[in-house]
């Protein structure tokens, strides 16, 4: 199933805690990153908050696929109140350009399901923007996944040149959404509107 929340508390929704939970997973216990983590059990920071949209792939028992956090960029987002530096020119500032942070895929899938996952939600992601009236997205990104958001179809811009910090190469760049996106993404494989559903597939 496909969630799209808005706000970020732990009392409003399964899907949310099972994402924070996955998040957990992935970018403390595998990536092994120094962010806060709630309980033990939750990865959540400073820009999980009221403004915060959620684009969420999801069983139908809430179990999480893969998510995304999303932010207007004319309040406080990660790149331009961490990684500023990151950018040639000043960070993005406005309500037509949105941050994409927090893309996380469930560490129980395989290879195959996981790209499914991925490119349900870039989908996601592109319909959210055009149905919002978003004109593109920015992000800040290692240089593996700098490459593979390149090889989605979208346009893409950097906004500076990648820069070696603690934490690694990492880059920024802006994505550029337009009625002509959903046909660039198809060309490129990886257009998919339909809902994943693993486990319910193979109940089925």
């Amino acid at each position: 199933m496909t969630h799209v929340v808005r706000g970020g508390s732990l009392q409003e929704e399964t899907v949310l805690r099972s994402m924070y939970e996955a998040r957990k997973r992935v970018f403390v216990d595998l990536l092994g990153w120094d962010i806060p983590v709630l309980a033990d059990r939750y990865e959540i920071d400073q820009f999980d908050g009221p403004s915060t949209v959620y684009l969420i792939a999801a069983e139908r028992d809430g179990t999480h696929l893969g998510s995304m956090r999303l932010l207007p960029t004319n309040g406080p987002y990660l790149l331009g109140d961490i990684f500023p530096e990151l950018c040639e020119k000043a960070p993005p500032a406005s309500g037509k350009i949105w941050e994409i942070s927090r893309f996380c895929l469930s560490r129980d899938l395989r290879a195959a399901e996981r790209r499914q996952v991925r490119d349900h939600l870039v989908t996601m992601a592109a319909s959210f923007a055009l149905e919002q009236g978003i004109g593109g997205y920015c992000c800040v990104a290692d240089m593996p996944w700098f490459s593979q958001i390149l090889s989605f179809g979208w346009e893409c811009r950097p906004l500076g040149l990648p820069r070696t910090l603690a934490c690694g190469m990492l880059g920024a760049m802006q994505i550029i959404i337009t009625e002509d996106t959903p046909a660039l993404m198809q060309a490129a494989g990886v257009w998919r509107p339909a809902p994943v559903q693993f486990a319910a597939a193979a109940a089925a």
